[in-house]
């Protein structure tokens, strides 16, 4: 059973990513440690008794749906009333609308908690949030008045709908149609899929923001536009009015996370009664301007999705460690007890569960480091702000995509350390894996945020904005002093190492793009995402390290940078000298 590592998340924020040294400087109002560790663990006890309990029911049952309409399993509906009592929805919600305006880094903590307790349960809030801030940002103060406070409370949830069949990561392809209706209104037509929790029964209402073409709008994307669009009317006293013509046509049958319905959602097919086709909506922000809407609610997906491949890594670390200390298998020269060693003994499986426990910590400092440039973006102003905001802009792809990829990887080193039981169902480790798998894929896969790092992340402020990353990478590593301690072995001289490697394929990318040369710099897009993410995540850990030195963090430090930044070499070349190659391949494959 997972128990939330609420000392752990404490030291990562306050130690690792900077809460710390900001509550010192008073960068978050009258926001006290004593506060900040009082939410956390209050968050830790409601996702470890109350969350994590309903884990296997929700797997094992899933979302049904039938007569267009979604129910959850049994016992989530008042899971999720305990939750939004709680105020948890309302954290970081705007205080105008109810809202505690606490720092993101709080946020993506219980985040962490909520999804390593049960993934599917934690995607849903994930979204109400992102169109809260989406609205508090764009929409009309009469949209704000009627909807902002139910979704900051959780009383109402809130969707995003970008896909269509035809239309998945190239939204140019976009069809959804809508059409002025008078009064400020639009009727909206067309049809919507792989839309995360798009129907459910755990609130009243559902806040739909939907993108969509105008008749007039022109080509491409710069032709969209967002529209709200709730499943039920409301009436100017606040009160629920008719049914939308907005359905849930179908939900997938997928690999993980099955208690999250994944809804084909159907506007305007005349299926609500006593109303005429189209579902009514109003627009958000200005006409033809929808992308750039969305995008404030998709930045703030794509940082929580990051933390989801944290939450699966530290739930799955929880039950392999678990495992192997009860499982007994053969000798181990380090076991003195009777009969068959524990296999926490065995050197491989010790290797497995290093691993495992290294790099959910570096991914989880990572997204926490990306929480706290987008909380000093906020609190800033001028020179300051911007620096900040580009901090948060470079780093968002990389706790996307490089945290992901390592709750896959670690939930995958969790189902070999159970061995055949871990292709079993009844241990819960396929379940970890199951749920993993769609976090690289969903709010912009993986391949796409590599792209967005190498050619719009790098090349900010001229490309001075990652050069001056870089550097502090190595002022850190220099200020720790670690050729000075006893127990960190190689670490400092690896780590100077990885940070060469990194800044090596840098310099290669930035080049290439200056010259106007995208496709050889995309040709190392990928490798050099895993790269950067496994270079910060290491100076994370040696600053922990620094910052405690137990010998359990030292020997962490240590075993991460002799052991798992040996990758960053192999990575530079792919990104460096491997782009005539892959060429060579792909024209092999087109060929075939």
């Amino acid at each position: 059973m997972y128990r939330a590592p609420v000392e752990e998340i404490a030291f990562a924020l306050k130690h690792v990513a900077g809460l710390g040294p900001a509550l010192d400087a008073g960068q978050f109002g009258d926001l006290s440690e004593d506060l900040v560790d009082a939410i956390l663990a209050e968050a830790g006890r409601f996702a470890t008794e109350e969350v994590a309990p309903l884990r296997r029911v929700g797997d094992e049952e899933g979302a049904m749906l039938r007569d267009a309409a979604v129910t959850m399993p049994p016992g989530w509906k008042p899971l999720y009333r305990r939750w939004i009592e709680g105020g948890w929805n309302a954290l970081s919600g705007p205080e105008d609308f109810g809202g505690q305006a606490l720092p993101t880094m709080l946020s993506v903590a219980t985040l962490e908690m909520w999804n390593s307790a049960s993934m599917a349960f934690g995607i849903g809030p994930t979204l109400t949030m992102g169109a809260v801030e989406a609205l508090d940002k764009h929409a009309s103060d009469d949209l704000k008045r009627t909807y902002l406070g139910k979704l900051v409370s959780g009383e109402w949830m809130g969707t995003m709908n970008l896909t269509e069949p035809q239309a998945g990561s190239d939204l140019s392809a976009l069809k959804t149609r809508a059409e002025p209706a008078g009064e400020g209104t639009y009727r909206i037509f067309g049809q919507k899929i792989f839309i995360t929790y798009g129907e459910h029964n755990l609130t009243d209402n559902i806040v739909h923001l939907v993108l969509a073409r105008l008749p007039d709008a022109p080509a491409g994307t710069k032709g969209i536009s967002l529209f709200l669009v709730p499943k039920f009317l409301v009436n100017e006293d606040g009160s629920l009015g008719p049914r939308n013509d907005v359905f849930c046509a179908s939900i997938e049958h997928k690999l993980g996370i099955h208690a999250s319905p994944t809804c084909t959602m159907i506007y305007g097919d005349g299926f609500a009664e006593g109303m005429e086709p189209g579902a009514i909506g109003w627009l958000v922000g200005e006409e033809n301007r929808g992308l750039a809407c969305m995008f404030t609610m998709m930045n703030n997906a794509r940082l929580a999705v990051g933390i989801q491949g944290v939450s699966v890594a530290e739930a799955a670390f929880q039950k392999a460690l678990a495992y192997a200390k009860e499982r007994r298998q053969g000798k181990a020269s380090g076991y003195s007890g009777e009969g068959m060693a524990p296999i926490v003994h065995h050197p491989d499986v010790q290797r497995d569960l290093a691993t495992m426990k290294a790099l959910t910590r570096a991914a989880r400092a990572i997204a926490y480091s990306c929480a706290h440039a987008i909380d000093r973006a906020r609190n800033a102003e001028g020179g300051e702000a911007r620096y900040w905001q580009e901090r948060a802009n470079l780093l968002t792809p990389v706790a996307k995509a490089f945290c992901t990829d390592i709750g896959v990887q670690v939930a995958s080193i969790g189902v070999q350390v159970h061995g055949g039981m871990g292709y079993i169902e009844e241990t819960g480790a396929a379940a970890l894996l199951r749920d993993a798998r769609i976090a690289p894929i969903y709010e912009g896969t993986n391949g796409i945020q590599a792209i967005d790092l190498v050619t719009r992340k790098l090349p900010l402020s001229g490309g001075e904005h990652v050069r001056g990353y870089l550097e502090e990478l190595r002022e850190t590593l220099r200020d720790l002093g670690l050729l000075n301690e006893a127990g960190f072995g190689a670490a400092a001289r690896r780590l100077g190492e990885a940070i060469n490697d990194l800044s090596e394929a840098t310099a290669h990318l930035l080049a290439l793009l200056d010259k106007e040369q995208n496709e050889a710099a995309l040709a190392g897009a990928t490798p050099y995402l895993r790269l950067f993410g496994l270079v910060a995540g290491g100076v994370h850990l040696a600053r922990a390290a620094r910052a405690d030195m137990s010998a359990e963090r030292i020997g962490l430090c240590r075993f991460y940078a002799e052991n798992l930044l040996t990758e960053t070499a192999g990575l530079k070349l792919q990104v460096t000298a491997g782009a005539d190659s892959l060429a060579g391949a792909a024209a092999s494959l087109v060929m075939s």
